[in-house]
């Protein structure tokens, strides 16, 4: 286990490295980032088991890993999201860590926006959702500045033309914090590739927060969400668009996630000492 900041514990879980962090400390982290220009944007991650099948070992390594590093064009803090993921750090580090899904976040980082008087912007998402998100968020947070909603259709997004220009366009309009809503892996690949050309200190690859906000789809109940079973609910409302990734590519990521735990422990009992590299 080797350690990301002073608030940051990171280790790897199917062949993704996860950052095991508290609720309040993320927020701050997150949000310390709104302004600094310094350094590398800050791309913000949920990690869930479809993160693992897209970008971990549950291809037989044929997955697209996410560059690290200090030569990485944007620095991750990946965050604990689905209920595997928890139970699996919980194994190794005898903790419990909460989970940070991006629904749960986004309020509390856009009061901190406000209060930074830093601007947000939307990437993805329909044109319904987009119009929704606009009558909706001045009530939940007035004083927020909005640089702009964007939602490109499929063909621009994997053309690189048209997506170099949406993100100078993002640029021009001043954005700080981008929540880019896209959907695995093409959110996390968007920002990679063209993240630091939007000029925004911080990213969300916030799957689909638009739609929560907007309020176009219905967060699972607490009872639901407190038994991990999220993925039955999204399931039930969408089942066209999820029933592959939950039902084909979910169990395949979970025994990637389950056969990494072992060898975590291991690792962990002989290094000795926590704080020190086990993942």
């Amino acid at each position: 286990m080797t350690a990301r900041t002073d608030t940051t514990t990171r280790l790897r879980l199917g062949g993704v490295p996860v950052d095991l962090i508290r609720l309040d400390e993320a927020i701050g982290e997150i949000s310390a980032r709104f302004t600094d220009a310094s350094r590398r944007p800050l791309g913000v991650a949920s990690i869930n088991l479809d993160h693992i099948h897209h970008f971990g070992d549950a291809r037989g390594g044929a997955g697209q890993p996410l560059h690290s590093g200090e030569a990485a064009p944007v620095e991750w803090l990946n965050l604990v999201d689905g209920a595997p993921i928890a139970a699996a750090a919980r194994r190794i580090t005898r903790a419990d860590w909460p989970r940070l899904a991006g629904s749960d976040l986004i309020d509390a980082l856009l009061d901190r926006a406000e209060a930074a008087h830093v601007s947000v912007g939307f990437l993805g998402g329909s044109h319904e959702a987009h119009d929704m998100l606009a009558q909706r968020l001045p009530e939940r947070h007035p004083a927020l500045r909005v640089a702009g909603s964007w939602s490109p259709d499929r063909s621009e997004l994997t053309d690189d033309d048209a997506s170099l220009q949406i993100a100078e366009d993002i640029s021009v309009h001043g954005t700080d914090v981008l929540v880019v809503c896209l959907g695995k892996p093409r959110q996390e690949l968007w920002i990679e590739r063209y993240g630091p050309r939007t000029g925004a200190h911080v990213l969300l690859a916030f799957g689909a927060v638009v739609d929560f906000l907007a309020g176009r789809v219905s967060r699972a109940p607490g009872w639901v969400a407190g038994h991990g079973l999220e993925w039955a609910w999204r399931l039930a409302l969408e089942p066209r668009r999820l029933a592959h990734r939950y039902l084909v590519d979910g169990p395949s990521a979970y025994l990637t996630l389950r056969r990494s735990i072992a060898p975590a422990i291991e690792r962990r009992r002989a290094v000795g000492a926590e704080g020190r590299a086990v993942g």
